[in-house]
């Protein structure tokens, strides 16, 4: 990966060997390994039978999950936060494995729109719960820094299974949870 990156370096016109670009064609495979680490971890591993007997069947949120990703058109970094709720059946999950699963596919090349549904599919397979509802408000690097030259727009994608998609009242207490 250093040498792509060398290679790219030299592809614009600039000279990787001298002195400020050195050492950034390893920078930059070091931290484009980081931003990708998602394919180097799985479910299982994440979730490390943090998985809990619980009397609870209320609705658990776990809202402004910061969450950085790469847009695999072209990749160009989109930021933003994700909500993610789940109504219990018997089992709840440790409160940092949420924001690991959003992570897990979030270290992804990516489109928004997949990434809320596998966060949304993971964590009703992975509780068992009546339903799941996730929301993602990011900014797209793409669509700001090239393109259309856009700077204040948010893209919002939604998923919801279960009781979240067949019930209106606990869509409706899900949105009103995450805008407070």
């Amino acid at each position: 990966m250093e040498k792509a990156f060398a290679d790219i370096i030299k592809k614009i016109g600039e000279d990787p060997t001298r002195d400020g670009l050195l050492d950034t064609p390893a920078r930059a495979a070091k931290a484009f390994e980081f931003l990708t680490e998602g394919y180097r971890r799985n479910v299982k591993d994440v979730v490390n039978d943090a998985l809990f007997d619980s009397d609870c069947n209320e609705m658990v949120v776990v809202s402004d999950i910061e969450l950085y990703s790469l847009c695999e058109h072209h990749l160009l970094p989109f930021i933003g936060k994700c909500h993610v709720a789940y109504i219990p059946q018997g089992k709840v999950l440790g409160l940092s494995k949420v924001a690991r699963i959003v992570d897990l596919y979030a270290r992804r090349l990516q489109i928004q729109e997949g990434l809320t549904t596998q966060i949304a599919n993971t964590m009703m397979e992975v509780t068992g719960a009546e339903g799941v509802g996730v929301i993602i408000e990011a900014r797209h690097m793409c669509m700001m820094m090239r393109g259309v030259e856009k700077q204040n727009s948010v893209m919002r994608t939604s998923a919801m299974l279960g009781a979240f998609k067949d019930n209106q009242a606990t869509r409706t207490e899900f949105l009103s949870l995450i805008s407070m």
